[in-house]
């Protein structure tokens, strides 16, 4: 372990990092800025790169800094959670990652059914569109989106959805909404990161090309929806995701259920060596059930 810097550079890095300044970080790690500046020249200094740009504008994180902060952050934040667990005598926790739209919008709606049925395993979630770094031990299990390309990660498929335009009932009244080809002339919503974009959509069901430009843009599911909610366009998003929205009656699908693109965009991945730990077990068999009720109620 000859590599890794000392300890009291990683945290000032850290610090400075999150807080976007010298001082803040050495108020919370109660050092003087001098200290906390000489702490990172020295791991600047050790990994041979420069990990901050410095300005009169302040400070902000150089491109190799950025990479940096994505694998070292994670490994604090698993350092500190295991030493929190263990002051408070938590000897059965389990940690999940997961993409923002679905922890949000899908998982935290039914956690309160896993504490019911699990009441001795201690949750912690978190969410980011990056990936955990199971060799970091950042995570024992994460929910990812998109198409499956993890290496040699165990990949379980969570449900199929259904990936239809979206819009407000009075969006739909508004404009008369009852032919595919009608969406030629209204504002879409892109959603970014969906594994299904409006030209793979206009090109199933319609004679006509998706537009070139889109009047917003987002980078997650949940914006896409809630714009979607306030009329500001129609949304290509998962009728699973989107349950809450519809249950609700503040969105309805612009079409028959036929007009959409049926995808297995959710896993739930984890490590061999993950497998046979009860907590993981665990949650893995009532997520499973959880899904399978979603699908159900989806196709309903």
């Amino acid at each position: 372990m000859s590599s890794v810097p000392p300890a009291p550079n990683l945290l000032a890095f850290e610090a400075v990092a999150r807080r976007r300044s010298f001082a803040l970080a050495a108020a919370e790690l109660h050092l003087t800025a001098s200290a906390i500046s000489h702490q990172v020249a020295r791991l600047e200094e050790h990994l041979g790169v420069r990990l901050f740009e410095r300005s009169a504008h302040g400070v902000r994180l150089s491109a190799a800094g950025d990479q940096y902060l994505m694998r070292v952050g994670g490994a604090l934040a698993a350092i500190a959670a295991a030493t929190e667990d263990l002051r408070q005598g938590v000897g059965n926790s389990l940690y999940v990652h997961s993409a923002p739209s679905f922890a949000s919008l899908w998982l935290m709606p039914r956690l309160r059914g896993f504490a019911q049925a699990c009441p001795d395993i201690a949750l912690n979630l978190s969410a980011a569109h990056t990936p955990s770094d199971f060799a970091l031990g950042q995570a024992d299990i994460d929910i990812r989106y998109g198409v499956p390309a993890w290496g040699d990660l165990i990949v379980e498929p969570l449900f199929e959805e259904r990936i239809v335009p979206l819009a407000s009932p009075a969006f739909i009244k508004e404009h008369r909404l009852k032919r595919p080809e009608q969406l030629v002339e209204l504002p879409l919503i892109q959603s970014n990161v969906s594994v299904v974009q409006w030209p793979d959509w206009f090109s199933a069901f319609t004679n006509h090309r998706a537009p070139d430009r889109f009047p917003v843009r987002f980078d997650r599911a949940q914006m896409s929806l809630d714009a979607a909610t306030q009329g500001l366009g129609v949304a290509l998003e998962s009728t699973t995701i989107a349950g809450l929205h519809l249950l609700e009656g503040k969105l309805r699908p612009v079409f028959a259920r036929e007009k959409g693109i049926s995808v297995k965009a959710h896993f739930a991945v984890y490590p061999a060596r993950h497998a046979k730990r009860p907590s993981v077990e665990a949650f893995l068999t009532w997520l499973h059930s959880q899904a399978s009720l979603a699908t159900r109620a989806a196709r309903a």
